[in-house]
């Protein structure tokens, strides 16, 4: 994905608008730090979920890359959108764009069921996250997008 940088004085481009990711003046992508700004301004529940549900993508697919999208929406991406990972009052959501074709055997996606592609996990406080469940999900959202369609369901 390129990675735009927004000009002071001049609009944004069509696509830094819709991607809403910056570069630094050395070339590194700031998305990792907004997310971990996200984090730390959460300061409660939800922080903590985002930074774990961060840390099991990571481990499930080592190559995610990180950016910020839509106005402050954590996104993990590789070859696509893995998921976002947005945080609202009462909830942490997890959408996965492809989720209705991804194997769900522990039944994860609790929410956006009735969508014809996008399925969402919708994280509560003193909800337990089910680290396996979840890692095998970001896999199979990854080759759902190496394959450049749909994943097999199980």
């Amino acid at each position: 994905m390129p990675r735009t940088r927004k000009t002071p004085g001049k609009p944004a481009s069509r696509a830094s608008t819709r991607t809403n990711t910056t570069t630094t003046a050395d070339g590194t992508d700031s998305a990792a730090r907004r997310i971990d700004g996200r984090i730390a301004e959460l300061d409660d529940w939800r922080g903590e979920t985002l930074a774990k549900v961060r840390a099991l993508v990571h481990t499930a697919d080592p190559a995610v890359q990180e950016t910020w999208k839509w106005r402050g929406t954590p996104v993990w991406e590789h070859n696509g959108i893995l998921c976002t990972g947005e945080s609202y009052k009462d909830v942490v959501k997890l959408t996965f764009p492809k989720g209705a074709s991804l194997p769900d055997p522990k039944r994860l996606f609790n929410a956006s069921l009735d969508g014809g592609t996008r399925r969402a996990i919708d994280i509560r406080r003193g909800d337990r996250i089910d680290g396996a469940a979840l890692r095998a999900l970001v896999r199979a959202a990854v080759a759902a997008n190496a394959s450049g369609g749909r994943a097999r369901k199980r």
